[in-house]
């Protein structure tokens, strides 16, 4: 666990307000995608961006947030440490950090103790502020008893830049071993580096940032949460299906946020797989009576 020489309780406690400290990573990582320019592009690289990006947004919105935060599904031991390691290539902070803060939306969600609430703080705040925030640095463990008994998972929570840098060297690696294995693709170690590590990361980030902010402001309420909730088509296509944000503050407990056929969930099909490999199991279905309160407010809807 992190050390705060000022005490836990302080640092929770200090102000909701930008830590410009804590920007330095994010300036890093998009200054780290104006290299483009200088190591140019290729097809491969393109092809890799895009497919590190799908594969990367999966694992946080399929084990990050379905898995570690709502514990939608049940699996073994070790995939669930696999799912923590493979979620931390997103550089996005350890799954525990990850969890705790989630949980924390959810019991707060648009209320002045919502750490991320466009309603709040608006939308740069909701987006990207808060986790620039100090206050928000520490993980509380204290939300997430359920993981904290895993020591390994504890451990790549604390030592959260170690997935990101080896992720980062094998990316060179793979670029190097094309540029000499098959120099026909005209890429190399560094070109690889930028699009699949810099580029990539820094569109899920946004990506995933994005059903923070504005799948809180833009977009249709089918349910009635309390807050600001909106399920959204295009923010859905974008990260696998969490943009069917209403449907699933309503009903957290489900590993399916598309409710209905037409709502496009790849994250739902891909767990889906996963059960049928059995690397899952036990996934949480969405109740009958989730269909029959919307059911009921289609009718009461319809004009008279």
């Amino acid at each position: 666990m992190h050390y705060y020489p000022q005490g836990m309780d302080v640092v929770l406690t200090g102000p909701k307000q930008v830590d410009w400290f804590w920007c330095l990573p994010f300036v890093f990582l998009h200054l780290g995608c104006l290299l483009v320019f200088w190591v140019g592009w290729s097809p491969v690289a393109i092809a890799v961006t895009v497919l590190l990006y799908f594969i990367r947004m999966f694992a946080i919105t399929g084990f990050y947030h379905r898995y570690f935060s709502h514990r939608t599904f049940k699996t073994s031991r070790l995939m669930q440490f696999a799912m923590g390691v493979w979620g931390m290539t997103s550089v996005q902070k350890g799954p525990l950090w990850w969890a705790s803060h989630h949980r924390e939306h959810h019991r707060s969600s648009d209320q002045q103790e919502d750490i991320h609430s466009p309603k709040q703080r608006g939308f740069w705040w909701s987006h990207i502020g808060w986790i620039a925030c100090a206050a928000n640095i520490p993980t509380r463990y204290d939300r997430i008893k359920d993981l904290a008994r895993y020591p390994e998972l504890v451990f790549i929570n604390r030592f959260d830049w170690l997935v990101p840098l080896l992720f980062a060297l094998s990316l060179v690696g793979l670029g190097t071993w094309l540029n000499q294995s098959f120099p026909s693709l005209h890429t190399n170690g560094l070109q690889i580096l930028v699009w699949g590590f810099f580029v990539s990361t820094a569109v899920l980030f946004h990506g995933t940032c994005s059903i923070n902010s504005l799948s809180h402001v833009w977009g249709s309420q089918r349910f009635v949460t309390g807050d600001m909730s909106r399920n959204n088509f295009c923010l859905a296509l974008i990260t696998l299906g969490e943009g069917w944000h209403n449907n699933h503050h309503h009903y957290q407990g489900s590993a399916r946020q598309g409710f209905y056929w037409w709502e496009i969930d790849m994250t739902y099909y891909a767990l889906r797989l996963m059960s049928l490999l059995g690397l899952i199991w036990d996934i949480n279905p969405v109740p009958d009576s989730v269909y029959t309160k919307a059911n009921k407010r289609v009718i009461q809807d319809q004009p008279a």
